[in-house]
């Protein structure tokens, strides 16, 4: 059981163990420092990502900030005769104000729903890992390279645990590959690392005798590896 309950902490941590699991983890977790630790790194996780996904409101000082803004911006002097003229510049001005207080509020609306879609995306990444370590016909497959292990469910779902990955340098990201018959690079994920373990799904299934690696790559991915592997499998 202690091999095994070292890949369970993220399920616990979401709460997708059943009872004899939570139970048998929670007697585990007495003597094991490591998984504590790990636990404590989960939940601080978990409840960041309930925040996000709660989604920010706008501040109340939002609409005056960008008035202000638009305000100190240089004015143009327009001229008060004759009476009639003046009426289309000021329009005009109004229009002007207007617009930039609409694109604030337009920028500050499309971050925000960037921000959600990202934090759904982790948050069904995460479930997805936890449905796998959570399977008790789930097989864990060892590295050949890196520090982790890879957990494999009867049906080809699976996810890669690994320990001391940094994150990935700036304007990079980390690729997941599945190998297929340990030859051919599948496309498998993207995922940019963390101080504390990464618990990872791949996309996709990892069948008998495929294995699975991680690279470093460009934001965005790529569609063939262009760098050696920092993490390898053996074959499942």
């Amino acid at each position: 059981m202690e091999a095994r309950a070292h890949g369970l902490t993220v399920a616990y941590a979401l709460d997708a163990l059943d009872a004899d699991e939570r139970r048998a983890y929670e007697e585990h977790l007495v003597d094991c420092e490591r998984c504590r630790n790990e636990l404590a790194s989960f939940w601080q996780t978990t409840e960041a990502l309930a925040i996000a996904a709660t989604g920010a409101e706008p501040s109340e000082g939002l609409r005056d900030r960008i008035l202000s803004d638009a305000r100190s911006e240089r004015q143009v002097v327009v001229p008060l005769e004759p009476r009639r003229r003046s009426l289309a510049p000021v329009l005009g001005a109004a229009a002007a104000v207007a617009a930039v207080v609409a694109l604030g509020v337009g920028l500050w609306a499309t971050q925000i729903s960037s921000d959600l879609d990202d934090t759904r995306l982790a948050l069904d990444n995460a479930r997805a890992a936890a449905a796998v370590l959570a399977d008790p016909a789930a097989r864990r497959v060892p590295l050949q390279m890196g520090e982790g292990e890879l957990v494999v469910a009867p049906d080809g779902r699976a996810a890669l645990v690994l320990h001391e990955l940094d994150p990935a340098p700036a304007g990079k990201t980390y690729e997941l590959w599945v190998l297929e018959d340990g030859e051919t690079p599948v496309p498998a994920g993207l995922f940019s690392g963390q101080e504390t373990p990464d618990v990872v799904a791949l996309d996709g299934a990892v069948d008998a005798g495929d294995a699975v690696a991680v690279t470093v790559e460009d934001e965005g991915g790529v569609d063939a590896p262009s760098t050696q592997p920092i993490v390898a499998s053996q074959p499942a």
